[in-house]
C-alpha cells in the first residue's frame, strides 16, 4: 500500500511538472510572436505612414526584392534552423518579422489607418479564440494538416494567375478560403505545439525545446499575418 501511495504521489509530481513546462513552453511561443507582430506592426506603420520612404521602397525592381524577402527568409530559416543555436534562431526570426513588416508597409497606403487597426484588433481576437480552441480540444485534429496544406498551394497558384487575370471575383474567392484556411491552419498549429512537447518532453534537451518554441511561435505569427491580410481584404476601407 504505501509503495502504491508512493508510485502514485511519484505520478502526480511528474504530471504537474509537464503541465508546469508545458505552460511555461507555450507563454514563451506566444511571447515570441507577440514580439514579432509587435516589430511588424512597428515597421509597418514606420514605412507604410512615410511617403518618400514607401515612393523608394516599392518602386522598381525594390519592391519585388521586398515583397520575396521574408518568404526567402522563411526558405533559409527551414534550412538552417537544425544548425542554429535557440538565440540564433530568436535572432532571426526577429528579423523576419522586421521584413515582413516592411513587405506589408503598402497596406497603411492603400487602407485607412483606422481600417487597418480595426482588422488587427478582430484578427487578434479571432486568433486568440481559434487557437485557444486547438489548445483545450481533446479531438484530434492532426487530420487536418495535409488538407489546410494542399488549400494553402492551391491559393498560392490561385493567386499568381490572378495576378495576370486582376479578376475582382477571383480574388474575393481567394481571401475567403483564405480565412478559412488559416483558421484551421491556427487551430491546428496549437495543437501540434503542444504534441509536440508532450513527446519530446520527457528528453528535457533545453536547446530542441527553445528552438521548437521559436518554430511554434513562427508558424503561428504566419497564421496570424495571412489571417490578417486575408480579413483586410474584406474589411479595410481604402483611402
Amino acid at each position: 500500500m504505501a509503495d502504491y501511495q508512493t508510485a502514485h504521489a511519484g505520478a502526480g509530481v511528474r504530471t504537474a511538472e509537464l503541465d508546469a513546462g508545458l505552460r511555461a513552453h507555450m507563454n514563451k511561443v506566444y511571447s515570441t510572436m507577440s514580439v514579432g507582430l509587435l516589430l511588424t506592426a512597428g515597421v509597418a506603420w514606420a514605412v507604410g505612414t512615410n511617403e518618400a520612404m514607401l515612393s523608394t521602397i516599392f518602386t522598381g525592381y525594390t519592391r519585388y526584392i521586398v515583397m520575396f524577402l521574408p518568404f526567402i527568409m522563411v526558405m533559409v530559416f527551414m534550412a538552417k534552423i537544425a544548425k542554429m543555436s535557440a538565440a540564433g534562431a530568436q535572432l532571426f526570426f526577429y528579423a523576419f518579422s522586421a521584413a515582413m513588416g516592411l513587405s506589408i508597409a503598402w497596406i497603411f497606403a492603400v487602407y485607412t489607418g483606422f481600417s487597418v487597426a480595426q482588422t488587427f484588433l478582430i484578427t487578434s481576437i479571432a486568433f486568440a479564440g481559434l487557437s485557444l480552441y486547438g489548445y483545450t480540444t481533446k479531438k484530434d485534429i492532426s487530420g487536418w494538416g495535409s488538407f489546410l496544406i494542399m488549400g494553402v498551394i492551391g491559393l498560392l497558384v490561385a493567386m499568381v494567375v490572378n495576378i495576370f487575370l486582376q479578376s475582382p471575383a477571383i480574388m474575393f474567392a481567394i481571401s475567403a478560403i483564405g480565412v478559412l484556411i488559416f483558421a484551421g491552419l491556427t487551430a491546428y498549429d496549437t495543437q501540434k505545439i503542444k504534441t509536440d512537447y508532450l513527446q519530446h518532453a520527457h528528453a528535457m534537451d533545453e536547446e530542441w525545446l527553445g528552438k521548437s518554441a521559436i518554430m511554434g511561435a513562427l508558424n503561428l505569427y504566419l497564421d496570424f499575418i495571412n489571417l490578417f491580410m486575408f480579413l483586410l481584404h474584406f474589411l479595410g476601407n481604402r483611402e
